[in-house]
């Protein structure tokens, strides 16, 4: 959230924050095997949660979500005000559910807090910046436009789109319970049909005018597998952070990370255009 001079502003903005964070996570904070989640994970674990979010939320403002002007100071402060307030949004949900109460451990409380929180910061981030008034989105920090940046920006945001996505899903017991009845061949098909979604929504859709825009087949075929590629790293980082992987074989792992990729992947063509609200002009 760009810090503005006016407090009325800077209400609209935290407005604007809680409500995005509360649509993309909102069903994560009634969702049992999250709290249980985040009642078992370690101090570690929840510390490597909240720096990755970080990591996603430096990432995610530098290319939509700040005014072109800012400073790489006001990128840190703005992923550390979002995660602060997505543990504030998260702590006051939990504590009106009656799944946080005080005469539990600091521990619990505190793992129940993280691991809702962190995707209820990336949704603030993105609600901040997509959902004002029209013509007022941000379209990222000035820095130097090139191929390498231009890569670096699709893995970013794909990376947020797959995991507002796949988070939805990740923790619960019907990823395992398809994975295990699946046969290879299944798994097989899942894998394409998850590269063709891909394909489909990022060049053949013409959402916001995506279109193929003159892209070689060698190109969009690389972009593809990048996508999928990331959605398959999210599914399975979310997988080891649900406990979804504790004592299972390579097998089960990974079917249970093909089956997650698939609204992951989903979520990393397709919310690229939806989390970034200029992406489909200003790439033009």
């Amino acid at each position: 959230m760009a810090r503005v001079t006016s407090a009325t502003k800077t209400l609209q903005e935290y407005g604007r924050g809680i409500i995005g964070g509360l649509l993309f996570s909102l069903p994560l904070i009634y969702t049992m095997e999250v709290w249980w989640a985040g009642f078992i994970a370690s101090a570690e674990a929840l510390l490597a949660c909240i720096g990755f979010t970080f990591l996603l939320l430096l990432g995610y403002n530098r290319f939509a979500g700040m005014r072109r002007d800012a400073t790489f100071g006001d990128l840190c402060w703005d992923s550390v005000e979002e995660i602060g307030l997505a543990i504030f949004v998260s702590f006051i949900f939990l504590l009106l559910i009656g799944q946080i109460e005080f005469s539990m451990s600091a521990h619990e409380i505190l793992g129940k807090t993280v691991t809702e929180s962190m995707i209820v910061a990336v949704g603030i981030s993105v609600g901040t910046a997509q959902l004002g008034p029209s013509g007022s989105k941000e379209t990222g920090m000035e820095g130097n436009e090139g191929k390498f940046a231009a890569i670096f920006e699709v893995i970013i945001l794909s990376i947020c789109g797959a995991t507002l996505f796949g988070s939805a899903v990740a923790p619960t017991e019907e990823i395992l319970l398809i994975a295990i009845n699946c046969s290879p061949g299944q798994l097989l098909l899942m894998v394409l049909l998850s590269l063709g979604l891909c394909a489909v929504i990022c060049f053949f859709s013409e959402f916001r005018g995506r279109g193929n825009r003159g892209s070689s087949w060698f190109q969009m075929a690389g972009i593809v597998a990048l996508i999928y590629s990331l959605s398959v790293m999210v599914s399975l980082l979310m997988l080891i952070f649900f406990r979804r992987t504790d004592g299972s074989g390579f097998y089960i792992i990974a079917a249970q990370t093909i089956v997650l990729a698939i609204p992951a992947s989903i979520g990393a063509s397709a919310g690229r255009l939806i989390i970034d609200g200029n992406y489909g002009e200003s790439k033009k």
